[in-house]
């Protein structure tokens, strides 16, 4: 027993206790992080959620549990009230917020856009001169995937502060023709019928149809009549390769 004494009366302690208690109560906050961080995600992205599922919404989330599991651990284990050390901050803590100034504007901007519902994941967008495919929308910036694969970080606050463009669908396809000759065929509709054949047999391979090709004819001009060919792809990784399978098919036509 006596050799256990020292041990016993060290953890008799009250300072002690206070710190066994900070770190249970530290590591309870951290799993009701975790467990609402999942919960929110789960719902984010449910079908019938009506708000984007965005990694905004789990991270202040996250930051309300950790304030306020901050806030019990200060008061109850090493009695310093929460709000009586926001208040002795003073200007220190005006100092603080202004050194912080472009996050606070970028969590705001973040906001906004997500709850106004302004963009989304998977959104196509331009803005600031980039444009892509939105992956995410984060506390300080939005991840944008371009048409090359590569990854841009936009801050919130560019967003709500330049011109933002809705673009059409990532996997929208849409390919110039212009026929200068249309006498080898009866009428335009008998054009259109056989770009389009040829456009469906050689896209099929590669990916399916959201909508599947039409032609607009939209000009007739010293190089014949112009027009387009428009589909989407249901894969978006594909519409680079679809527009060039398209062009390779169409070519021997209006050649």
């Amino acid at each position: 027993m006596e050799l256990f004494e020292p041990i016993l009366h060290f953890f008799e302690q009250r300072w002690v206790h206070n710190i066994i208690w900070a770190v249970i109560l530290a590591i309870g906050t951290a799993v009701a992080a975790k467990v609402i961080s999942k919960t929110l995600n789960h719902l984010l992205n449910r079908d019938d959620n009506p708000l984007p599922a965005s990694s905004i919404f789990i991270n202040i989330a996250r930051a309300v549990i950790w304030m306020i599991g901050g806030s019990f651990i200060l008061d109850n284990c090493f009695g310093i009230n929460a709000n009586a050390l926001v208040a002795a901050l003073g200007v220190g803590g005006i100092a603080i917020s202004l050194g912080f100034q472009d996050t606070l504007s970028n969590l705001i901007g973040g906001m906004q856009v997500t709850f106004m519902g302004i963009i989304k994941p998977g959104d196509n967008i331009e803005v600031g001169g980039v444009s892509g495919v939105v992956q995410d929308i984060t506390w300080r910036h939005t991840t944008i995937e371009d048409a090359c694969g590569q990854t841009i970080i936009v801050p919130n606050s560019n967003i709500s502060k330049n011109t933002l463009v809705h673009l059409m669908p990532f996997g929208r396809v849409v390919v110039p023709v212009a026929v200068k000759d249309t006498s080898k065929w009866a009428s335009l509709d008998a054009l259109a019928d056989e770009l389009t054949s040829a456009t469906k047999t050689a896209v099929s391979p590669i990916s399916g149809f959201d909508k599947e090709p039409y032609v607009l004819f939209s000009e007739i001009g010293d190089f014949g009549i112009k027009g387009k060919i428009i589909f989407i792809v249901s894969d978006d990784s594909t519409t680079f390769t679809a527009a060039d399978a398209c062009i390779r098919a169409i070519a021997p036509i209006i050649a």
